[in-house]
């Protein structure tokens, strides 16, 4: 068997992927024990609390440990793979499955993984989990405990193992991965296992039951019961900061939000003469192209609703660039990445910021870096057949623009009643910085562009 030193290993750390963010959970491994790397390789998929993120290697090897399974979450500075850079093979007996054993300690003499990376100087370990394992000494001590006839103290079940795909099965049927036995190897969840768990058998229930009467008071049926009439998803990721952004935004900055509707015939007739325009061949030419060009000509006329409040200087801080954020609904929740510096942009670029924006996105694949420092924001419901909303600003912005779904509707145009294709919009802001005449002007001065798109010219 062959044996590693320590000085030809590298250990690999979980960096600061999020400017700040302080931990991420591994989403998939691409590699496993034994497998040569190089150099700017994908080892693995991690997800922080604003995207998901893949993580190259900075250097040659192969790979000796996988510190943590699929699902677990680790702080920043954590070493989360050991590779071999001695260029020696991989050893025979080596597992090929993730280890779930504590991660080692980093030597403190070892070489930091990437420059800017955070790496901790305390000794390395994985970060509870709610339902983390205890650890083998106090498992001992708890059956010590109860041979010499004490109450143990309460056993906290491990958190499943389960790859994605199998926990979005189980979510669908309404299955309790708690509940479930897994059969794959090194106790993960196959989908299977979830299959067999929609209609567990007498036998298992009953084996479960007397399982779990040393542990707790017997609740024989009501945990299989209840599974099948809820189902408790963990807030993380995306979604939790999603939630603490939006709840922040809506108890802090006063929401005013002003409606029109608006004939867009002309801008729809537009957008199809753009498709076949040669200079905008194999760009995204859609209605929001339109859309976010006609914002930022709106912006460009009123430049004082692009800004934002800053509560501790108490001041208002008048930004002289936009990064336009659009808004993309994902797997994994709501994202706003943004568009640097739209207000600079032909139509072209915009178009092909706009379409590389939206591909990132619906891969997952948005870099954290791409989601901060947004200055207003459009949000597209009309793509699920909505008229309107009143859409919340997201944090330091001070304006965010709805567009409803476009349709045919009776419209009075040159005084007959025609079918016209109109939508709706809707302008919210912050109205510590923008007064109902500022805001009334940008949303009008929106409208204006879409139903006589030649303004994009003349105002541009």
């Amino acid at each position: 068997m062959t044996t590693m030193t320590e000085a030809s290993v590298r250990e690999f750390k979980m960096p600061d992927v999020g400017e700040g963010l302080t931990e991420a959970e591994i989403l998939k491994w691409y590699v496993q024990v034994g497998d040569t790397v190089t150099d700017g390789q994908v080892v693995c998929e991690v997800e922080t609390a604003k995207a998901a993120v893949e993580l190259p290697i900075p250097y040659d090897g192969v790979v000796r440990e996988l510190r943590f399974p699929e699902g677990t979450t680790v702080d920043v500075g954590t070493s989360i793979i050991a590779v071999d850079v001695s260029g020696g093979a991989a050893p025979e007996e080596t597992p090929a499955a993730p280890v779930q054993e504590e991660a080692k300690p980093a030597a403190p003499a070892r070489t930091p993984v990437l420059v800017g990376y955070g790496v901790s100087t305390a000794a390395t370990k994985r970060r509870p989990r709610k339902g983390a394992e205890i650890p083998a000494q106090e498992a001992s001590a708890a059956v010590q405990a109860e041979l010499n006839g004490h109450a143990p103290e309460p056993v906290v079940k491990s958190r499943p193992l389960a790859k994605p795909p199998v926990r979005k099965l189980a979510k669908d049927l309404g299955v309790d991965l708690a509940t479930v036995t897994p059969s794959g190897p090194d106790g993960v969840i196959t989908r299977e296992d979830v299959h067999a768990a929609v209609a567990p058998a007498p036998v298992q229930a009953q084996t479960q039951t007397q399982a779990s009467e040393r542990l707790a008071p017997p609740t024989p049926s009501l945990t299989v019961a209840d599974s099948t009439r809820e189902t408790r998803i963990p807030v993380k990721g995306v979604r939790k900061a999603t939630a603490a952004a939006m709840v922040g935004s809506a108890f802090t900055a006063p929401h005013v939000t002003e409606f029109v509707t608006v004939d867009v015939t002309r801008t729809m007739k537009l957008v199809e003469e753009l498709k076949q325009d040669k200079e905008l061949q194999g760009l995204r030419v859609n209605p929001l192209l339109l859309i976010a060009k006609a914002l930022l000509v709106a912006i460009k006329r009123n430049p004082d609703i692009n800004a934002s409040w800053d509560e501790a200087a108490q001041e208002i801080v008048l930004k002289h660039y936009v990064n336009l954020g659009i808004a993309a609904a994902t797997p994994r929740g709501l994202i706003v990445p943004n568009i640097r510096d739209a207000h600079a942009k032909t139509l072209p670029q915009l178009a092909e910021s706009l379409g590389e924006l939206v591909s990132t996105a619906r891969e997952g694949k948005t870099s954290p870096a791409a989601m901060q420092g947004g200055t207003v924001t459009i949000t597209n419901v009309g793509v699920f057949g909505i008229d309107t909303g009143t859409p919340i600003l997201n944090p330091g912005e001070s304006a965010i623009l709805a567009v409803g779904t476009i349709k045919l509707q009776p419209w009075v145009h040159k005084g007959k009643v025609k079918p016209r294709q109109v939508t709706t919009l809707a302008l919210s802001f912050d109205h510590r910085l923008v007064d109902g005449e500022l805001g009334s002007k940008v949303l009008a001065d929106v409208a204006a562009i879409l139903e006589q798109p030649k303004r994009l010219i003349t105002w541009g």
